[in-house]
């Protein structure tokens, strides 16, 4: 019987080894999220220099990038566009488009469709403020969650075990000076996520930028996506901030939840 590969196809009769390690690493890193070099050697049954050079590779043409605290590889952007890619057409983002629109356009403000994936968040969708000076939706960018208000709406839904897992050192990297750099200081802040309902983000992921972040849930009360509202800081501020948009945006997400599945 012909020997079939990870997804069920037929083995090629002639694989090309190198173009096979290449793929058999991006599954790696698809099931492991992050992988040091030593780890690629022992997985592929390579040399440490040719799982070096095959990481080196990936990086140059953007399909992982090395995470400058930790010196592992993760997922680069290229990987993170096939992804936003292939779900484009996913129910999540079509169904949640309307609410998106309809709530920036309730506010004039940016607002986006974002997932968790590890330590990471990806934004999925975006609906740009009509503003001359508003947020660019960052549709296909990846960025550290913690350092984004949707993406501590999505840690705060962890239990306490599953975030010192994702988040084994108190050392945090950051993307700004006002970005959360320590375990501690992020896990104190999603117990206010929490108390509170959603969270917020001040010139934590960019400078100038502010944003609140809401869960969303399905029917069944589980949390498949957040939603966030991003704008210059100057307008997300006050009582405009905690009540007006944190507000609609709650209510945003509650009528998500009755219209999936």
């Amino acid at each position: 019987m012909a020997k079939t590969d990870p997804v069920g196809a037929q083995r090629p009769n002639y694989p090309i080894e190198s173009v096979e390690n290449a793929l058999r690493l991006l599954l790696l890193i698809e099931q492991q999220r992050s992988v040091r070099v030593s780890q690629v050697s022992a997985a592929l049954g390579v040399a440490v220099s040719t799982a070096h050079r095959l990481l080196a590779m990936l990086e140059y043409y953007g399909f992982v990038r090395k995470n400058p605290e930790s010196k592992a590889y993760v997922p680069g952007p290229v990987l993170v566009r096939i992804g936003v890619s292939s779900l484009q057409g996913m129910d999540v983002r079509s169904q949640v488009r309307p609410f998106l629109e309809e709530l920036s356009r309730e506010v004039d403000e940016t607002v986006h469709l974002v997932v968790r994936e590890g330590q990471h968040v990806l934004f999925l969708d975006g609906v740009e403020s009509q503003k001359a000076v508003r947020v660019v939706a960052r549709t296909g960018l990846s960025m550290w969650a913690h350092c984004t208000s949707a993406g501590k709406a999505l840690l705060a839904e962890m239990d306490e075990d599953a975030l010192v897992a994702l988040y084994p050192e108190e050392q945090l990297p950051t993307l700004t000076a006002q970005s959360i750099a320590s375990r501690s200081v992020l896990f104190a802040e999603l117990e206010s996520v929490r108390r509170q309902g959603f969270a917020h983000n001040s010139e934590e992921s960019e400078v100038g930028v502010g944003s609140i972040g809401v869960a969303i849930r399905n029917r069944h009360d589980d949390v498949v996506a957040a939603l966030s509202v991003a704008a210059p800081l100057s307008r997300l501020s006050g009582h405009r901030f905690l009540n007006e948009v944190a507000s609609r945006a709650k209510q945003t997400v509650a009528e998500i939840a009755r219209t999936l599945p």
